[in-house]
């Protein structure tokens, strides 16, 4: 039998199959990390698949279209399906609602990853809480 570990290529990172990561910035996913996420349950959830681009809203209302958007995807997935979500949170306004979202629901993320170029507001945030991981494998 072969161990997990040598399947799964968040093992480095002591990641548990089904994740649930977040990735600010703009990760190169070329790399075929996406294909070996999707083999583990883990969908790749991007704000732009569901609307339009979120990362500067023009108005406020944008922002709230963006977080209904978002909202009913997370409330509709099973509790214990992994996901890589890219593109959202773009705000640390957005970050706290994520963080009520999954609070309401009894989840936590298991990491989040920064691309170059993340907001620095958002690396700080994920920083002080401790669910700052290092590059993508």
């Amino acid at each position: 039998m072969v161990p997990d570990a040598i399947n799964d290529p968040f093992s480095p990172l002591g990641l548990p199959r089904r994740a649930k990561l977040l990735l600010l910035g703009s990760p190169d996913l070329s790399s075929g990390w996406l294909d070996r996420a999707r083999s583990l349950k883990i969908e790749h959830v991007s704000s732009a698949l569901l609307g339009r681009e979120i990362s500067r809203p023009d108005t406020v209302g944008d922002e709230a279209t963006c977080l209904a958007r978002l909202r009913r995807w997370f409330f509709a997935r099973k509790p214990d399906a992994g996901f890589a979500l890219t593109g959202f949170p773009a705000t640390l306004l957005q970050a706290k609602v994520f963080d009520e979202w999954l609070e309401v629901r009894g989840e936590s993320l298991d990491a989040v990853h920064a691309a170059p170029g993340s907001p620095g507001f958002l690396v700080e945030y994920y920083g002080r809480l401790g669910l700052l991981a290092g590059p993508l494998p």
